[in-house]
């Protein structure tokens, strides 16, 4: 089961949503999604970028030149950054206040591992993000050690922990205007419990063991790319996971699916459906690269979205966006 059969693994995903008489298209664009590079200071092993140290692939000052003049005339309220870490790529702050000045300052979401808070050169990051207001969406794959180093590292957990501590002291997670939220992936090959529940013993834990607070928890689906699909196939658990995401399709998740609302653009500003069609360079258009600068966000509204096999991913139980489940 290879996802470079891009035929076969396309047919399938859309045989299942001709069954229940479903057409996949695109609505009014609300979220600009930025995967700004590869770089990370971690090396998950449940990670779908193959983010690590040594990745150089970053985007330039000339690409968030292009982007930023791009979005000045729409009213896109939401730009979402995404990475590797995108807090290491050297213009991070250059584009973070670029994006909150005047006339139309929008809503910024950066997607942090929390680590990179307590990296050499990154001490002053949180005021910084404080201080522009900017909502952090942070991995947290657990509230237990074991759980957080088995799939992040050793040492993981204690730096996570040391950063929501932090967060929490400069007015995150209880400030209105500093949203703090938690992110829950999977440990092994298996669908996320309940959301609902799961942030009920999240705010317990963290609360009775660490004092810490935060807004929403969200659970993500594991997608099997890249790293994570390796790591599958290395375990002889690749066809089991599949057939797992695939016996879970919920439809009612359909209406709700990121990329129906979300432009996602890679670092050297080509523009996908969304980061996991990206990372497996399933093309906007078939064999045709498309700049964001190249297009018309409106004339995206009714576009047909590219799928693969990996879509089910997004759409087994109460499914999976980059704000948590969706039903």
């Amino acid at each position: 089961m290879h996802l470079s059969k891009t035929a076969s693994v396309t047919n399938r995903f859309n045989q299942k949503l001709s069954a229940f008489e479903i057409k996949l298209k695109r609505a009014q664009v609300e979220i600009l999604q930025l995967n700004i590079g590869k770089i990370c200071n971690l090396n998950c092993s449940h990670c779908h970028v193959n983010a690590g140290p040594w990745r150089k692939e970053i985007m330039s000052r000339k690409t968030i030149d292009k982007i930023l003049k791009w979005l000045e005339p729409t009213n896109i309220p939401t730009v979402d950054l995404t990475g590797g870490a995108p807090e290491m790529i050297p213009d991070f702050r250059y584009l973070v206040e670029r994006l909150k000045s005047p006339p139309r300052p929008r809503h910024i979401i950066d997607r942090c591992n929390l680590t990179i808070l307590l990296e050499p050169g990154f001490e002053d990051l949180a005021e910084f993000l404080a201080e522009h207001n900017v909502e952090i969406i942070a991995s947290m794959p657990c509230y237990e050690l074991e759980n957080v180093d088995a799939q992040r590292g050793e040492g993981v957990f204690d730096a996570s922990i040391k950063a929501l501590q932090y967060l929490n002291k400069i007015g995150y997670g209880c400030n209105a205007q500093r949203e703090l939220h938690l992110v829950y992936n999977p440990t092994g090959p298996y669908l996320p419990p309940e959301q609902t529940k799961l942030e009920a013993d999240y705010k317990r834990e963290l609360k009775k063991h660490f004092g810490i607070i935060f807004n929403r928890l969200y659970t993500i689906v594991n997608m099997p790319i890249a790293r994570y699909s390796s790591y599958l196939k290395r375990n002889g658990q690749l066809k089991d996971y599949y057939d797992l995401l695939i016996e879970n399709f919920n439809p009612h998740t359909i209406d709700n699916l990121m990329c129906r609302n979300t432009i996602n653009v890679a670092y050297n500003g080509e523009v996908f459906d969304c980061d996991f069609n990206q990372m497996l360079n399933l093309r906007l258009e078939k064999n045709q690269r498309r700049y964001l600068w190249e297009l018309n966000p409106t004339q995206l509204e009714g576009r047909t979205i590219r799928t693969g096999q990996h879509c089910f991913g997004c759409t087994a139980g109460s499914g999976s966006s980059c704000q948590g489940s969706l039903v």
